[in-house]
């Protein structure tokens, strides 16, 4: 019986430890991203045609005041890159480019907070020192091989992709996604 309780408590520790390491590395990418968005980055739009980015990059930071929702945002959208920080969905439009811009995150982690969002509700995107502003104009759950949610539009669109439901244990079933559509962007 102290053998078993001794390995349950080093698994225990061992699992404190890793979340520990993973809580750590997202704080510090979060901190240093806000810095380079907020601060390095140049005051002005991006090129109607931005070039494409390394995987991992910081393109942006996202945020939803009436959730509480504000995360640093880069390029692509693996685990690796999804556990710092929301993804830019490979194939869909940077900010700017007057299309569908999409963005993933973890249900469990980043995008939790959009299990409250509502119709109308106030996103910002700041991208190259540029404030894009959009309003929520619907949400739905769809499956996972929907990807009609991502093909290009013909305005300005930010579109929000998270595994749902978001109180599901694993890997769940559905996507929800949330539209959005640009308040301030020339059309």
């Amino acid at each position: 019986m102290k053998k078993a309780a001794a390995v349950l408590a080093l698994a225990g520790a061992i699992l404190l430890g890793y979340w520990l390491t993973i809580h750590i590395q997202e704080r510090q990418f979060e901190s240093e991203a806000v810095e380079k968005i907020l601060v390095e980055t140049p005051k002005q739009a991006l090129p109607e045609k931005a070039p494409r980015l390394a995987a991992g990059s910081l393109i942006a930071r996202l945020q939803i005041p009436s959730i509480g929702l504000s995360v640093a945002v880069v390029e692509g959208a693996s685990d690796s890159q999804l556990r710092l920080a929301a993804g830019r969905i490979f194939g869909t439009a940077l900010p700017g480019e007057n299309s569908n811009v999409a963005f993933a995150g973890h249900r469990d982690t980043h995008f939790r907070p959009l299990r409250s969002i509502r119709l109308n509700d106030k996103i910002e995107v700041n991208a190259a020192g540029r404030l894009y502003e959009y309003r929520v104009v619907s949400t739905k759950i769809v499956q996972p091989e929907d990807i009609q949610v991502l093909y290009p539009a013909d305005r300005e669109t930010l579109t929000l992709v998270t595994c749902y439901p978001f109180s599901y244990i694993g890997s769940a079933p559905q996507r929800f996604i949330v539209r959005a559509e640009c308040t301030n962007c020339q059309q």
